[in-house]
């Protein structure tokens, strides 16, 4: 992010006529606001909205609860996963065996905290030690004993625990994936009993100004505390799918870095530049899914081997379409297969019917692939790569993304 947005960000709630009787609370809130404006979450039209001062402190406060949580409740600008509770069980059962097929384990299981205990809400098998979990749950470490317990927790309280049965070691990547996972959980799932909270509060005519104060800073934080989780689960689960797919270096962070750059050389505006780069780190997330020891092998795949591997953009898709805030870079995924000449997948989309922020990505991918070393080869130098690239320009890429490859790298 730019340091003179951020500035302007901040300058725009710094100034005292938007502040309620000069509360030196109403600056902190101001500096919040600043940086979601900065980060993108919300406009400087709804900022200022929020922003404005009243006669009535009080109802200031009210007004300032209900924009807020418009931006997450309608919005769903931070949301990570919405569901009602009828379907708890299933959504969570759902995520314990995308779990189990991820980190290739035997079994695991998600508790959350129901009135002081411990409560199982998902499962891939039955039984499971809910002592471990306790543990966990008590400490908000994780607890490595016959079995392996991640605390769901936030910087406010833990709410349950993910429990982990397995007779190997974990790799540190999928471990690092499970607890980033909890922890974006614990505060999506805080968040919306703070905003429950709030909701009560606004609609309680004997609340008290400090209470609303109060609530809002809870609110505030966690809506930061979320956007940072949220980054970090994206870059760990760019990290286990790299892992998974046999890849010596980062190969998600060098896709996402290099079609950034791309997007830099084409003029392309910052929103669409944030969204490319996600969409590059996550473009292979359905290899998360696959066996390990399918990528390992010397390049000779069996037919069936290989049709899940072309597949598996498809199993990434449907699990980012669980997750909220990343729904927006789906299209980028889906359509990264399809080639310029309308000879590719899933659509046989061609030309510029192909989603730009696609085709960037297709190029970068490619190139990071080729340039990178694998378990079955070494790596090709740039110059080849690029050689390469240029002669497939009109039939796999776009040529105007192999122009900027060819500036840039």
């Amino acid at each position: 992010m730019k340091k003179e947005e951020k500035n302007n960000g901040v300058s725009l709630f710094s100034q005292s006529e938007y502040l309620i009787d000069q509360d030196p609370i109403e600056e902190l809130f101001a500096l919040n606001l600043g940086d979601f404006i900065a980060e993108n979450l919300i406009s400087e039209d709804l900022a200022r909205k929020i922003g404005n001062s009243s006669k009535d402190k009080k109802s200031g406060l009210i007004n300032q609860l209900k924009e807020l949580i418009s931006i997450y409740s309608l919005q769903n600008t931070l949301c990570v996963l919405s569901f009602n509770a009828s379907e708890e069980q299933a959504i969570y059962t759902s995520i314990a065996y995308s779990i189990v097929q991820m980190l290739e384990i035997n079994a695991c299981h998600i508790y959350l905290e129901k009135n002081n205990e411990l409560e199982l809400v998902g499962t891939t098998s039955s039984g499971c030690d809910l002592e471990t979990a306790k543990k966990a749950f008590v400490s908000r470490e994780t607890v490595f004993e016959d079995v392996i317990a991640v605390p769901m927790h936030c910087n406010v309280k833990s709410v349950g625990a993910i429990v982990l049965e397995t007779e190997k070691v974990i790799n540190e990547e999928y471990l690092q994936l499970v607890e980033s996972m909890a922890i974006l959980f614990a505060t999506s799932m805080t968040l919306q009993q703070t905003i429950d909270e709030a909701n009560r509060l606004t609609e309680d005519e004997a609340s008290l100004s400090e209470d609303l104060q109060h609530i809002r800073a809870e609110l505030t934080a966690l809506i930061g505390d979320l956007c940072d989780y949220q980054q970090s689960f994206v870059e760990h689960l760019a990290n286990a799918v790299d892992t998974k797919g046999g890849y010596k270096v980062s190969h998600s962070q060098n896709t996402a870095n290099l079609a950034r750059q791309l997007c830099k050389q084409l003029g392309l505006n910052e929103k669409t530049t944030d969204l490319i780069y996600y969409a590059g780190l996550l473009q292979n997330i359905g290899k998360i899914a696959l066996p390990e020891e399918m990528f390992a092998t010397n390049g000779k795949l069996s037919p069936e081997d290989l049709k899940k591997i072309q597949e598996h953009s498809n199993l990434g898709v449907h699990l980012l379409m669980n997750i909220n805030f990343l729904s927006e870079v789906v299209p980028y995924i889906t359509y990264q297969k399809e080639r310029y000449d309308g000879s590719g997948a899933p659509e046989g989309l061609k030309g510029q019917s192909i989603p730009f922020g696609s085709r960037i990505i297709a190029v970068a991918d490619a190139f990071s692939a080729m340039t990178s070393d694998r378990p079955y080869r070494k790596a090709m130098p740039v110059a080849k790569a690029v050689e390469i690239m240029e002669s497939e320009a009109g039939t796999k890429w776009d040529p105007i993304v192999i122009v900027a490859l060819s500036r840039t790298v």
